[in-house]
């Protein structure tokens, strides 16, 4: 086990290869900066969120493992955003066309792309409004199609590329849309 322990003067002036080399001396805490350069501490989820994350990036991993049309990532998976944010979507997926850009010492690190696809499962305590927040961050640097589902509500916001927000209510399934073709997300294992 770790304890963070950080001089809060340095985290102002932190490169990004200080960052990453931060993040995998404290491998136990899940942590990323917002465009500003603020350190973002996530706290680990509960059971049953973590339980759903695995069952939803399954499906995706299956999905993608059959399409082979990108390349997928769990949450612990950081990406150096446009804007300068590191983040760490719950799922997330880039065309292999645009992974394959990127060169082996990009691909080690924090990857300095923008996912085109992201999904978030927000958990009981999570702010919903800090949520939309960093879906906007996500739209805004190029991510295609977004997903935020909030299970205990039931409720999904979905995020396209210079469109407004689209929320439902009690949705059966999602899909993939051009972005993910074919893939089509059961919601009844989630609600």
């Amino acid at each position: 086990m770790s304890t963070l322990n950080l001089e809060l003067g340095l985290l102002a002036n932190m490169t990004d290869d200080q960052f990453f080399d931060l993040c995998q001396k404290y491998a136990d805490f899940k942590l990323e900066r917002n465009a500003q350069g603020d350190l973002i501490v996530m706290p680990p989820t509960g059971g049953d969120t973590g339980n759903y994350n695995f069952e939803l990036t399954t499906e995706f991993g299956i999905w993608n493992r059959q399409t082979k049309l990108g390349v997928g990532f769990d949450s612990s998976t950081g990406f150096k955003l446009p804007n300068g944010a590191e983040r760490s979507p719950d799922v997330s997926w880039i065309a292999k066309d645009r992974w394959e850009a990127l060169t082996p010492e990009q691909r080690k690190k924090f990857p300095p792309i923008c996912p085109d696809f992201v999904l978030e499962l927000m958990s009981a305590s999570d702010n919903l409004a800090v949520a939309q927040v960093k879906m906007q961050e996500y739209q805004e640097n190029g991510v295609k199609l977004g997903w935020l589902i909030q299970r205990y509500t039931k409720r999904v916001e979905i995020y396209r590329q210079g469109q407004s927000v689209e929320v439902l209510m009690s949705p059966k399934t999602l899909l993939g849309e051009d972005v993910l073709p074919g893939f089509v997300l059961d919601l009844n294992r989630i609600w």
